[in-house]
C-alpha cells in the first residue's frame, strides 16, 4: 500500500506545483497601441499584436485605439482578423481626447468588448470617395453607403449592440460620447485608465464569440500585463501615412525628378526625388509592411543599375544601400516585444546582420565598378594613334618640311609643325597625328624613347 500512497502523494504534489504555472499563463493580458490613420500597415499591426497574444495563450488583448479613420479595405481586413482571433480582443478608445471615428467605429463594433475613456468619441462613419480640388468631400453614392449601413448593422447585431445607433453613425454621421454610447448599448465599459478597465471588465462575458471557445467570461482583474510597444518602424510609418505628409512627399518627389531631368549630370535632385516619391506612395497606405519593403528593395536595385550605367561617384550606390537596408527591415522586422513578423526573433537577429552585410557588399561592388570606370576614363590610351602623341623619335630622312622619322622601331612619314627643316639624326617629339602623318617638332637634349 505504501508505494500506492507515495505515488498518489507525488501526483498531488505535481498538480499543486504545476497548477500555479498554468494559471499564470492563462491570466496574462497583452496591451498594444494603435494610433493614427487606418492603412495597410495597421492591418499588419493588428495581425502582429493578436498573433502575439494567441501564441502566449493570453486571457485577452487590449488595443488602445485612437484613429480618425482610414481605408475601408484595411478596416475590413482588421475586422476579419478580430473575428478569427483565438483570444478576446478588447478595443479601448484611449486616451482622453482620442476617437474611434469612421473606420475605427467598425473595428470597435467587431471586437469582443468595447471600452472608452472619458473625453473620447465614437461614430461618424459615412463613407466618402475622397476630396475635391477645393477641399470639399466627395460623397459615396447610395449603393456604397447602403452597403456599409448593412455591414455596420450586422456587426452590431452579431454582438448584441444597438443596431439603430450603429446605422445612424453612417446615415446621420452621428458621433457619441462614452456616456451616450453606454446608455444606448454600443459599448460595455467606461474606464479612466488601464487598471480601471481591468477592474470593470473582470467577470464580463464577451459580446462576440471567440474562435474555438465561444463566448468567454473575462478573468483579468489581477492579470499580468504585457505591453507590446510600437516599433520604431511603426512610429515612422505613423507619420508618413499622415495624408498631409504623404501629399508633401509625393509633390516634393515629383519636383525633384523634374528638376533633375532639367539639370542633367548632377543626379542629386532625381535621386532624392525618387526616394521621396516612393515614400509618398508608401505613405498613402496602399501597401503593407511587406509590400513597402519590396518596393524599396526594387528601388534599391534600380539605383544600383543606374550606378553601373552612369557612374555618379557613388551617389546612386549610397541611395541604393540606404533603400535596400530600409526595405529589408520593413520586409522582415517584427514587434517591439520580441515577437517577430514572418520570422522568429532568433532568425531575425541573423537576418538583420545578413541584410546589412549584403547592402555593404552591394555598395562596395558598385563603388568598385564606378571607380574602375573612372580610372579607365582618366587613363592614357594604350592603343591607336593618340598614344603616339608625346613620344620622341629620330629623324632618318630630312624633314623639310616632310620627311621620315623612326619611332618605336617603325618608320613614319613626318611633317615639321613650324615648317622648318629638321636634319637627319635630330630628336623630334610627336605633337599631332594627321592620318598616317606625324606632326613633329625638334627637341633638344632628349634621348630617343624618353
Amino acid at each position: 500500500m505504501r508505494p500506492k500512497v507515495a505515488l498518489t502523494a507525488l501526483v498531488l504534489f505535481m498538480v499543486l506545483v504545476l497548477q500555479p504555472g498554468v494559471h499564470a499563463q492563462g491570466n496574462t493580458v497583452y496591451v498594444a497601441k494603435v494610433d493614427g490613420m487606418i492603412t495597410g500597415y495597421t492591418v499588419d499591426q493588428f495581425d502582429r499584436y493578436i498573433s502575439e497574444a494567441e501564441r502566449a495563450n493570453a486571457s485577452a488583448i487590449i488595443i488602445e485605439l485612437n484613429t480618425p479613420g482610414g481605408r475601408a479595405d484595411a478596416m475590413q481586413e482588421i475586422v476579419t482578423r478580430i473575428e478569427s482571433a483565438r483570444v478576446p480582443v478588447i478595443i479601448y478608445v484611449y486616451p482622453s481626447g482620442g476617437m474611434a471615428a469612421s473606420a475605427g467605429t467598425y473595428i470597435a463594433l467587431s471586437s469582443h468588448l468595447i471600452a472608452m475613456a472619458p473625453g473620447t468619441v465614437i461614430g461618424a462613419c459615412r463613407p466618402i470617395l475622397g476630396y475635391g480640388q477645393n477641399g470639399s468631400i466627395v460623397e459615396a453614392p447610395p449603393k456604397i453607403t447602403n452597403f456599409y449601413v448593412a455591414y455596420l448593422r450586422e456587426l452590431a447585431r452579431m454582438s448584441g449592440r444597438n443596431e439603430t445607433l450603429a446605422a445612424e453613425f453612417i446615415t446621420e454621421d452621428r458621433s457619441v460620447t462614452p456616456e451616450e454610447a453606454m446608455k444606448h448599448g454600443v459599448i460595455e465599459v467606461i474606464a479612466t485608465d488601464l487598471d480601471d478597465l481591468l477592474q470593470k471588465a473582470d467577470g464580463m462575458e464577451t459580446k462576440m464569440p471567440v474562435k474555438g471557445k465561444g463566448k468567454v467570461v473575462l478573468h483579468i482583474k489581477n492579470a499580468n500585463v504585457v505591453y507590446l510597444e510600437p516599433s520604431f518602424r511603426d512610429t515612422v510609418v505613423k507619420y508618413i501615412t499622415d495624408p498631409t505628409i504623404a501629399y508633401l512627399l509625393l509633390n516634393i518627389g515629383f519636383i525633384g525628378l523634374i528638376f533633375g531631368f532639367l539639370t542633367p549630370g548632377w543626379h542629386v535632385p532625381e535621386t532624392i526625388g525618387a526616394i521621396l516619391l516612393v515614400l509618398g506612395l508608401i505613405g498613402l497606405g496602399y501597401f503593407g509592411y511587406r509590400s513597402a519593403g519590396l518596393v524599396l528593395i526594387v528601388l534599391a536595385i534600380i539605383f544600383f543599375i543606374a550606378e553601373a550605367l552612369t557612374p555618379t561617384f557613388g551617389l546612386f550606390t549610397v541611395a541604393g544601400v540606404v533603400t535596400f537596408v530600409i526595405g529589408g527591415i520593413l520586409l522582415f522586422s517584427g514587434t517591439g516585444a520580441g515577437g517577430e513578423y514572418l520570422v522568429t526573433s532568433e532568425t531575425y537577429s541573423v537576418l538583420r546582420i545578413a541584410i546589412l552585410v549584403m547592402a555593404i557588399l552591394l555598395g562596395l561592388f558598385f563603388l568598385f565598378g564606378a571607380a574602375t570606370v573612372i580610372r579607365a576614363h582618366r587613363k592614357k590610351p594604350e592603343a591607336g594613334k593618340e598614344e603616339l602623341i608625346g613620344e620622341v623619335g629620330k629623324v632618318v630622312e630630312d624633314v623639310d618640311p616632310e620627311g621620315v622619322v623612326k619611332l618605336r622601331g617603325e618608320l613614319w612619314k613626318a611633317e615639321s609643325r613650324d615648317g622648318r627643316r629638321i636634319p637627319v639624326g635630330e630628336k623630334v617629339k610627336v605633337v599631332e597625328v594627321r592620318g598616317l602623318t606625324l606632326i613633329v617638332e625638334k627637341v633638344d637634349g632628349v634621348k630617343e624613347g624618353e
